[in-house]
């Protein structure tokens, strides 16, 4: 293992080790771990923000792939089944990591690419969004799915103030379960 990929799997142990406590995490306790010197983490990744943005790409990256690997979980499910059970996952993800969420889906809104984590999530709702409505155009899917995945970003994003607004508990996993029902019947419009 070369530095710079020994400096990426100490931090994501020490993330994982700290969950939403990643200001406590340090650059010295990063080099400790990793058996490199304090300059190669700002040589190859400038800062300790960028490192830990790197890492979060890699650990949701890993959970965008569970989640498209669903299938045998839900291979009796009917579309629009999957497409809840799915938004569940999403949405318990984001909640019980709340840290590391936020850091994903601000880091994709600041610097957007081609396969950052928010384009790889869409991706995997788009067939079933297809699914639900196969009825729709292709460009309605694509648009439809854009909506979900936002509206999702701003539920946990914003959750107090949605909470507020909409008058659920958004820290309540039933109540998070009810409001993506009501949204995808609401994106749907079954």
């Amino acid at each position: 293992m070369d530095n710079k990929e020994a400096i990426i799997q100490a931090t994501i142990e020490m993330i994982n080790e700290k969950g939403d406590r990643l200001d406590e995490i340090t650059v010295r306790e990063i080099c400790k771990k990793s058996g490199v010197g304090l300059g190669l983490v700002n040589y190859h990744f400038g800062n300790k923000e960028k490192l830990i943005e790197v890492c979060v790409e890699y650990i949701v990256n890993d959970i965008v792939e569970q989640f498209q690997n669903m299938r045998e979980e839900t291979q009796k499910f009917t579309p629009f089944e999957k497409l809840e059970y799915l938004g569940n996952m999403t949405l318990n993800y984001l909640f019980e990591h709340e840290a590391v969420s936020r850091v994903s889906i601000l880091t994709d809104m600041q610097t957007p690419k081609e396969k950052d984590n928010t384009n790889r999530t869409y991706a995997a709702y788009l067939p079933l969004i297809s699914a639900c409505r196969p009825d729709w155009s292709e460009e309605t899917v694509q648009r439809k799915t854009f909506c979900l995945i936002t509206v999702m970003q701003q539920i946990f994003l914003r959750h107090k103030a949605v909470s507020a607004i909409l008058g659920v508990d958004l820290n309540s996993e039933q109540d998070r379960k009810e409001l993506h029902a009501q949204i995808l019947h609401d994106i749907l419009g079954v």
